[in-house]
């Protein structure tokens, strides 16, 4: 049982992505007040909460009478999230949310912050996979929901200290940093529609 919650623990820090979560909400938020961001902070992990709980709740279920496999969700999960790296590439998530006006403190909880960079398909499909009804008993399920909460907690706490990360790499620093994240979720994005493909086994057959 430990044994799984520290694997559990891992995968989701892992998919979840504490750091890189905070940094974008870092760069996204850095022209707005330290009130403003903690609001968007807090409004940011409610709805991932509800998204990743409605994934262990319904998801293999939704799945399941979809006839959608999650091959197929990594596929979108992975275009999603290319097409999002994109944007922190070229600046135009930058542009989008640089005016509070332009933009509500609502609507930027949800996207970017919460879909796809907290919320991604990679947490989505952690969250289904590791509280796969056919394979864990429903105690395991919760003991699995929780140490997610967990994630998220620590997600939250970082995001809290996105006004010292700020302090210390500027407002130059973050517009360089949201584009090394975008590289970086390109790259993720890249290896989740390859992985879910299995390029690397057509690519071996290929060459035999």
């Amino acid at each position: 049982m430990l044994e799984k919650i520290i694997r559990d623990g891992v995968m989701f820090f892992v998919t979840i992505d504490p750091i890189g979560a905070v940094l974008v909400f870092a760069t996204l938020t850095s022209n707005l007040s330290h009130a403003a961001r903690q609001k968007i902070a807090v409004k940011s992990i409610v709805y991932s909460a509800a998204i990743l709980m409605a994934s262990v709740i319904i998801g293999q279920t939704l799945l399941t009478i979809l006839g959608i496999s999650l091959a197929s969700l990594q596929v979108a999960g992975g275009i999603i999230l290319l097409l999002f790296g994109l944007q922190m590439i070229f600046g135009i998530i930058e542009a989008e949310f640089a005016s509070t006006a332009s933009k509500s403190h609502e609507d930027m909880a949800i996207f970017p912050l919460a879909v796809p960079t907290i919320a991604g398909p990679g947490g989505i499909m952690a969250a289904i996979m590791l509280t796969d009804n056919s394979t864990y008993p429903i105690t395991t399920q919760i003991s699995t929901s929780l140490v997610m909460l967990g994630i998220l907690a620590l997600t939250f706490v970082c995001m809290l200290g996105a006004t010292f990360i700020l302090r210390v790499i500027g407002k130059n620093g973050a517009a360089v940093l949201i584009r090394v994240m975008g590289m970086i979720l390109v790259a993720l994005s890249v290896e989740f529609i390859l992985e879910a493909l299995n390029v690397p086994g057509w690519i071996k057959t290929a060459f035999s």
